[in-house]
This record gives structure tokens, C-alpha cells and sequence, in this order.
């Protein structure tokens, strides 16, 4: 492969989605050719239509459903950590990292979701990468709950919270500033129309759709932004782009597939951790332009929050549990290693669901053994004397 960018889209059913980010590319004369798109998807869906659309476009790639999933486990010798990529959730993102991880070319990801489209006047691509590269003087956000609100610049007028923010960091006070920053690792791209939002949030802005009746427009995002050290941000994986390096500490946690049924929080508390990392090691997260259009399907509010209520409570927490931890750390993995510990040695007995916590730093340790694993195998064998 001659490709350094690897685009990993989960997806069941709108992968079609994907023709607009390559008449994007092509609008702004964005080399295709860097591109390989990993299609995560399940067994019951059309791979071969998605095969086809790739050859259509003229764009590398492949289509991953669950039997080839586990096919690739094999090959690759991790069968024994499969179990880290639950099925059928949002959370397979994850098997694009480990595939990243195994194909050392890549030298950038792409998370892109199958419910957005790209915005015609911003370079999609383009944008992103230029976001990693960025050096110079840019909005840096906090607050008084060290939490920053992703959708702050306009929260007067639509009084909105992103998905995964803190209850318990409502009402904030916002304090902006300008700061220098020259070590971007990941670039997040925000959304018009369809707010990413959880759904206590949306039925109280009275949809019972799961979409929302509030809506976003470009006129509600201005610049761009980072989050000021210290402070938490949410991170959704519908629009982000990403340095390979911080792949030890961005796993998409586990969801779904748990006897806690907890949900929706794989790309949420993956934000947490890779802020944690990217304070102690000196890097930023780019947050603002280029923008999608999120045009999320009509669902039940209340399928939305039968998912995600039984972490809600956990999400309230988990930052303070790793806030402060692997300080000492000088490495993606060593700062994600002590948050793993922490989670999998801890008591949480006081939390509703507070085993999930250990299940969850119990998963992070066997991601980190994994990627040992995969790198591993790269590297031949010493010859015999």
C-alpha cells in the first residue's frame, strides 16, 4: 500500500455517505490515492454493495463484517483479545485502530460516522491534516468545573450540551484566552443540524425521535479552539482525524456488549483518557472546523436512553478517577496503563454499576497487551548464529 491515511467508518446501513467525502476530496483536490477505508460492518449487511462502491469511487479500501473480522484475529495471531471489539456497536471503531496498528504506512486515521456529510465549502480532508500540523496562536477554553463545553460559543442563544458532558458541570464559567500550541494529535470536527446530544438532554428539548428540536448551523460555531490544560472535553467520533501515535491511549471503550448494559460512551470517556494523556505529554486536541452535517435517523429517545442510563452515574466520575494519574508517564501507553490500572484495581462500590469501571481498566491493560502483540509480529525474528 502507498497510502498513509487509514478512514475507518463504522456502519449498517448508510455507507453510501461516503461518495460525498470523496466528491469532497476531489472539489478540493484532495489526493484520493492517500486514502484506505476500512468499512466496519455485520455479517446481515451488503458488503458486497459496499465493496462495489469503493471500486465505483476508485478509492482503496476494505469492508470488515464480523466473520471477516474475526478471520483478520486470526492472521494477525490476537485471537485471544477479540473480545475487545464488542459486535454490533458503535465501539468497533476500535478494530480500525487495531488495523492502524498493524500497518505501520498509516501514518494518520479518520473516524467518520454514516450519518454526516461533509460540508461543501470546507476541504474535509484537507482541513483535518492541516489541524495536525497546526502551529500558532489559537482560542485556548476553560472553566470553572474543568469541563469545557464543545458547543460554547453560541450556548446563550441554544443552550446546548454535547453528549457525555457532566451533569454535575452545568452552569460553568467560561474563561478564553490565547495560547501558542504546536503539538496537535487530534483533530475534531463539530456538526450542523442534529446535535450530538444524550437523551435525558433531548427530552427535555421535548423529541421524542432522539434527534432533537434545537439544531445547529454554521452560524453557531465562529473559530477554532482547544480545550486549556486541565480541562475535559468531550470528544465525538463522527468527525475526527488523529495521529497514529495516540492509538495506545484512544481505544473506544467497551459498550453494549456488557452485563452491566452500559452504552453509549466508547468515543466520550476514549476523549477523557486521550485529554489525560495529551496534558501529561504536552499535546493538544483541535477542536472546530472542517464541519459535517449530522442528519442522525429518527429512533426512539427513550431506545437512546434505556442505553445509556445505566452508565450515567459513571460518567459523572470517571474523569476524577483519572484526573492526575501517570503524570510520571512519558508515553501514550505508559499514561493509559496507570488509568487502566487505576479503573481495574479500584472499589466503586458506591457507584450504580461500578463493576463496569473494572471491566472497563481490566479491557484497557489487555488493549495495551494487544497492540504489544500486533507490533510484535511485525518485527522478524532474530536469525539463528
Amino acid at each position: 500500500m502507498s497510502q498513509d491515511i487509514c478512514v475507518v467508518v463504522p456502519t449498517i446501513r448508510e455507507y453510501d455517505c461516503m461518495r460525498a467525502y470523496f466528491d469532497n476530496a476531489r472539489q478540493h483536490d484532495f489526493d484520493l490515492s492517500r486514502l484506505h477505508v476500512v468499512l466496519v460492518t455485520e455479517d446481515f449487511c451488503e458488503t458486497d454493495a459496499m465493496r462495489e462502491m469503493l471500486d465505483e469511487e476508485g478509492v482503496s479500501g476494505e469492508v470488515f463484517d464480523g466473520t471477516r473480522r474475526q478471520e483478520w484475529y486470526d492472521e494477525q495471531g490476537i485471537s485471544e483479545y477479540s473480545h475487545l471489539v464488542p459486535a454490533a456497536s458503535h465501539a468497533e471503531t476500535s478494530f480500525g485502530l487495531l488495523y492502524m496498528w498493524a500497518n505501520p504506512q498509516f501514518e494518520y486515521g479518520f473516524f467518520i460516522d454514516d450519518d454526516t456529510l461533509p460540508h461543501d465549502e470546507d476541504d474535509f480532508f484537507g482541513q483535518h491534516l492541516r489541524n495536525l500540523a497546526f502551529d500558532g496562536e489559537i482560542e485556548s477554553v476553560s472553566s470553572d468545573e474543568n469541563w469545557v463545553n464543545v458547543l460554547y460559543q453560541n450556548h446563550d442563544d441554544h443552550g446546548l450540551y454535547p453528549r457525555g458532558y457532566p451533569y454535575s458541570a452545568m452552569h460553568e464559567s467560561v474563561e478564553t484566552e490565547t495560547t501558542h500550541v504546536d503539538s496537535v494529535v487530534a483533530s475534531q470536527g463539530l456538526w450542523t443540524n442534529v446535535p450530538d446530544l444524550d437523551a435525558v438532554r433531548i427530552l427535555m428539548d421535548g423529541d421524542l425521535q432522539g434527534q432533537a428540536q434545537t439544531r445547529t448551523t454554521r452560524e453557531d460555531f465562529t473559530n477554532d479552539f482547544v480545550a486549556a490544560d486541565g480541562d475535559y472535553l468531550t470528544v465525538c467520533s463522527m468527525n475526527l482525524a488523529f495521529e497514529r501515535e495516540v492509538i495506545p491511549a484512544f481505544y473506544q471503550l467497551p459498550m453494549d456488549d456488557n452485563q452491566w448494559d452500559v452504552g453509549r460512551f466508547d468515543d466520550i470517556w476514549s476523549g477523557v483518557f486521550l485529554k489525560r494523556a495529551c496534558d501529561v505529554l504536552g499535546k493538544q486536541i483541535y477542536n472546530g472546523f472542517p464541519l459535517c452535517e449530522h442528519n442522525k435517523a429518527p429512533r426512539s429517545t427513550f431506545d437512546d436512553l434505556h442505553n445509556e442510563v445505566a452508565g450515567l452515574e459513571l460518567n459523572e466520575h470517571v474523569w476524577e478517577l483519572i484526573d492526575g494519574v501517570g503524570s510520571d508517564s512519558d508515553s501514550y501507553a505508559g499514561v493509559f496503563e496507570a488509568m487502566g490500572q487505576r479503573l481495574a484495581d479500584g472499589d466503586f462500590e458506591e457507584y450504580q454499576n461500578g463493576a463496569f469501571f473494572n471491566h472497563v481498566g481490566e479491557y484497557m491493560l489487555d488493549w495495551l497487551d494487544c497492540l504489544d502483540q500486533l507490533e510484535s509480529a511485525r518485527v522478524p525474528a532474530a536469525a539463528d548464529d
